[in-house]
């Protein structure tokens, strides 16, 4: 398996890291080795990866700049196809369409979402649609003066578009059709006022999307409606133990693929918490939570076989790895550390 890292490297971004890395991933041993660096990029922080993983894509913080790869699956090795503006600042997530012709950027600091089509060897062209968000800001005048999208996703029938709003406190959504996003009747569903939402993710097979908010360290489900794509609030619950002392910021989502066990780490109290997710409605049963032995887990990622899951601590400068307990869900560490700089992506990629 390859593992693909990226990160910050500019100062403007608190950056240490130089770019790129490729690791090299042993199943026996599940020891990572360096095998490709591509320098020269700044802060390509979240990557795409298309459905047979022969592309890669990649938003770049803090800048205005989007970038193709292609994925050689027998050396694990990436070649940059091209790169576009994405006519929007601080790009930070991206989604494929269905057909993968068309990415849909969430631009953080201009508060807009962007549709670019890529051509049929994955190349990207120029934006065809910039979609301005609308709302009022949160109350915390810092983290909220204006829109802030943070992440982009299409539901699993590749119909509708979901932008959760860091800024405007709620989460927005899209049809996608004749190749650009249209705001369904809905428009957006709300969070509560200061909640900030960040990430999201549906379960499995269940109507379910999960929304974890930023500044009050919480995880909403919504029931979705497969059919509108409206989406409906049933539960909202902490990631935080009772008492919990000081400041703290949510950041990563994910399920596992089995659809019983939820995932979302915490930056403050470093950890990543796990829920047990019941099996008809979807709710959540806080179930403890794992210190990730690094500080601001930025990121996580599960491995394809789901067996590991490994933490991107941005200021430690660290992965730190955990291996999966399938009965449970519950994370152990494996003691393997990758030492990287300001460390924010991580896509696995199976060789051919």
């Amino acid at each position: 398996m390859f593992a693909y890292v990226g990160g910050y490297t500019t100062p403007d971004r608190d950056g240490r890291g130089n770019g790129i890395n490729v690791y090299r991933i042993d199943p026996a041993s599940g020891a990572w080795t360096h095998i490709q660096h591509i320098g020269g990029l700044e802060n390509p922080s979240l990557f795409t990866l298309n459905q047979d993983s022969t592309r890669l894509y990649s938003v770049h913080g803090g800048r205005e700049l989007i970038s193709a790869f292609s994925v050689d699956r027998a050396t694990g090795h990436l070649t940059l196809i091209n790169q576009q503006n994405c006519l929007g600042n601080n790009p930070v997530d991206a989604a494929l369409d269905p057909t993968e012709r068309h990415l849909v950027i969430a631009n953080y600091t201009t508060g807009t979402v962007a549709v670019m089509p890529l051509a049929e060897d994955g190349s990207l062209q120029p934006v065809s649609q910039v979609h301005v968000l609308m709302g009022t800001p949160g109350p915390d005048p810092v983290q909220q003066p204006s829109s802030h999208p943070h992440a982009v996703i299409f539901d699993p029938s590749g119909r509708f578009v979901i932008v959760p709003d860091k800024g405007f406190d709620c989460t927005f959504i899209f049809r996608f059709e004749n190749a650009g996003i249209t705001p369904t009747d809905q428009g957006s569903v709300e969070s509560r006022a200061g909640a900030a939402p960040r990430h999201t993710v549906f379960h499995p097979t269940l109507p379910i999307l999960y929304v974890n908010n930023e500044l009050d360290s919480t995880v909403t489900a919504f029931q979705w409606n497969r059919d509108t794509g409206h989406a409906t609030e049933s539960q909202t619950v902490t990631t935080l133990p009772e008492g919990h002392p000081g400041r703290n910021t949510t950041a990563e989502i994910a399920t596992s693929a089995d659809g019983r066990f939820l995932y979302v780490s915490n930056r403050g109290q470093d950890s990543v918490v796990l829920y047990a997710i019941d099996p008809v409605t979807g709710h959540l049963s806080y179930r403890g939570h794992t210190p990730t032995g690094g500080v601001r887990p930025r990121f996580f990622a599960i491995d394809p076989d789901g067996q590991h899951l490994y933490a991107a601590n941005q200021d430690s400068d660290d992965i730190t790895a955990f291996r999966i307990d399938p009965a449970t869900g519950s994370l152990t560490p494996t003691g393997l550390v990758i030492k990287i700089g300001s460390p924010s992506a991580i896509s696995f990629v199976m060789p051919t």
